[in-house]
C-alpha cells in the first residue's frame, strides 16, 4: 500500500490514537473514507448547478488557498461574491449571479467544503493544467 505523509495537528493525532489501534491504522481508514465522501458529495452537488454556475465557482478559487478552517458554507458564499463584485466572473461565463447565491446557500457545510476542494484543485493540482474549465467540469462532474 502506498505511504501518505500527512502533516496533521496534535488533537487530530491524538483522536486517531484514541478511537483507533493505531495511527496509521486510523489514517489508512479515515483517508479512503474522506476520499470517497468527497465524490460522493462532488456528484451530488454538481448535479444542481449549470456548467456556466461551476465555472464561475471555480474563477472564484483562482489563486486561494483553502484552509481546512474555511470549511463552511459562508466562506463558499463569500469567495463567489467576491469574484462578483471584484472580477464579474458570473458575467464571464454566463452564470445569474442570484440562481447561483440561492443554490449556494442551500448547501450544507460538508457539500461546500467539497466544492471548494474540488474547485481549488483545478488550480493546484498539476493533473488539471492545461485543462479548460469546461473540460474540467465535464470529466470531474459528469464523468465525461
Amino acid at each position: 500500500m502506498p505511504q501518505v505523509a500527512a502533516r496533521i495537528s496534535n488533537d487530530h493525532e491524538k483522536w486517531l490514537k484514541d478511537f483507533f489501534k493505531t495511527k496509521s491504522a486510523g489514517a489508512e481508514f479515515i483517508l479512503p473514507w474522506a476520499v470517497d465522501v468527497f465524490f460522493k458529495m462532488i456528484r451530488g452537488v454538481s448535479v444542481e448547478f449549470t456548467t456556466a454556475e461551476l465555472k464561475t465557482v471555480l474563477e472564484a478559487h483562482r489563486e486561494v488557498r483553502l484552509l481546512p478552517n474555511q470549511s463552511k458554507q459562508a466562506y463558499l458564499l463569500l469567495r463567489v461574491e467576491s469574484a462578483c463584485e471584484e472580477r464579474e466572473a458570473h458575467i464571464m461565463h454566463g452564470a445569474s449571479r442570484s440562481n447561483l447565491e440561492i443554490k449556494l446557500r442551500r448547501l450544507s457545510d460538508l457539500q461546500a467544503t467539497a466544492l471548494m476542494i474540488w474547485a481549488t484543485a483545478y488550480w493546484t493540482s498539476k493533473a488539471w493544467g492545461g485543462v479548460s474549465l469546461d473540460d474540467y467540469v465535464k470529466l470531474t462532474c459528469t464523468g465525461g
